[in-house]
């Protein structure tokens, strides 16, 4: 029996060997996997580094420069401050066809410092955190491309790759003055992900999306001695909310209209001259979120007259819905599955138990982490926005979500931003980082591959011509002030 045993051994090694040699981009995908896990550690400590500068949208400065100079560093050309964004880049090595784009997104949110704790505490002196996760998203990023990149210094993959940095996704619209500016014009494919707290491709579109500041202006007075002189400019945003609140009996149903008042006054016993209240106007459909805001602008100048105030807006933000294009999503998940999702030591199950006694629901198992969501049949709506939509409006686009935060966590929260200066964060991150990168070989070895989203991309976009809904303005470089 032994030597039937050895020949056997010989015969199964061959076997091997022969398929490896047959798939040489299997050979690729285990290489870049391995690199990968031995550059773990690295890339935890650039992500932590930008969880805790927590910049907010245009004002990433440290965090934008860290990943430049770690691309830098790694061989790419960075071109800074394009599109008139000062902490926007494009990072590209290699040359000629396909062009590969992987989004980056590294911009925090106001009003939600915390520490990497179960327990509400937030960062004394700090005012802002990632609750969307964004240090995870630019890190895995450049992390992907890194890694094309070597495989393109090697001759093993013949193309060109470029790390695109979005700064300002939060309501600023970055990516909108990148596409504008046609620098996505020579694209073949643009790759992109999201923390959440689930492993899946994403097959839900998103809420096309306009955003504006109204700013009204009245007349001071004394509000007891000489209230009559007065023409309060608080009560014009009031009588704007109240009448924009009527009008939502009457929109579609799939509207989606928010807003917050930024400036009211300042003192009770003056009649404030000034006040601004920030509008967000939401619809799966683009052209119904244009109607709706000009309906919205004439609430503005009702309560204007009525209130004998004056009134001018500024808009701030404009995205479209998001095209997605199951030819890719069929071949990302291809990746995902090979990858895998996040399992969980003992005590990040105890931290996971404890930050999930603080949510108001019942949330999923905490080993739903581990999985991995079957591909939708069907394209879903979205209760979001994202500025990807207007990247996918202008080339074929991918992307998927990774678990970085505890299952059921929601976005946006204290414990978003916990998660994400945890291994927790930091481990979904990399599962995000290999599945982009393996989807990008595929890409770079396959163009029947590419050839095929194109068609399914022309068809989706249709005749439709391409028009920024935050029309022609300069980048809001100042809206979180």
């Amino acid at each position: 029996m032994k030597p039937l045993l050895l020949i056997s051994s010989i015969v199964l090694a061959a076997c091997s060997l022969n398929a490896q040699k047959a798939n040489p981009t299997a050979l690729l995908k285990e290489e870049v996997i391995k690199n990968l896990d031995g550059a773990y550690n690295g890339y935890k400590t650039t992500a932590l580094k930008i969880w805790g500068f927590a910049e907010v949208g245009y004002k990433e400065v440290k965090s934008s420069a860290l990943l430049q100079e770690t691309l830098q560093n790694n061989g790419f050309t960075i071109e800074a401050g394009v599109a008139e964004m000062p902490t926007a880049f494009i990072a590209s090595y290699g040359s000629g066809k396909p062009v590969i784009a992987v989004l980056a997104e590294y911009d925090a949110l106001p009003g939600l410092s915390q520490n990497a704790s179960a327990e509400k505490t937030p960062v004394a002196g700090v005012t802002s955190g990632h609750g969307c996760g964004h240090h995870l998203f630019g890190t895995a990023s450049i992390a992907a491309g890194i890694e094309i990149k070597k495989l393109l210094e090697a001759k093993k993959l013949t193309g060109t790759v470029r790390v695109y940095g979005c700064p300002a996704e939060e309501g600023g619209s970055g990516k909108v003055y990148l596409v504008r500016a046609g620098l996505f014009n020579d694209v073949d494919v643009a790759v992109h992900w999201h923390p959440g707290d689930d492993n899946a491709i994403t097959m839900t579109s998103a809420l096309a999306n306009t955003s504006a500041k109204f700013r009204f202006t009245g007349l001071s007075a004394h509000a007891s001695a000489s209230p009559e002189r007065g023409r309060s400019a608080l009560d014009g945003v009031e009588a704007m909310d109240n009448m924009a609140n009527m009008m939502r009996e009457h929109v579609p149903q799939e509207t989606r209209m928010h807003y917050v008042i930024t400036q009211g006054g300042k003192a009770p016993n003056v009649v404030p001259d000034f006040a601004e209240v920030f509008y967000y106007v939401r619809h799966p459909k683009k052209d119904q979120v244009a109607s709706i805001f000009e309906r919205l602008v004439k609430t503005a100048n009702g309560a204007a007259m009525g209130t004998e105030t004056k009134v001018d807006y500024e808009i701030i933000g404009g995205t479209h819905d998001l095209l997605i294009n199951k030819t890719l999503a069929e071949a990302m998940q291809k990746n995902l599955q090979k990858v895998g999702g996040v399992k969980y030591t003992s005590e990040e199950i105890a931290f996971a138990q404890k930050l999930q006694a603080s949510f108001t629901f019942k949330a999923p198992e905490i080993a739903s982490s581990e999985k991995v969501t079957p591909l939708a049949a069907t394209v879903d709506a979205s209760g979001g926005s994202t500025d990807v939509g207007d990247v996918s409006y202008a080339v074929p686009t991918v992307g998927l979500s990774a678990a970085t935060w505890v299952p059921g966590t929601p976005a946006h929260s204290w414990q978003a931003v916990a998660c994400g200066g945890t291994e927790i964060g930091t481990k979904g991150m990399m599962v995000a980082a290999k599945t982009m990168a393996l989807t990008a070989i595929d890409l770079f070895t396959d163009a029947a591959l590419i050839n095929k989203a194109k068609e399914e991309f022309k068809t989706a976009k249709g005749d439709y011509q391409y028009k920024p809904l935050l029309g022609n303005r300069k980048p809001a470089l100042n809206y979180r002030d």
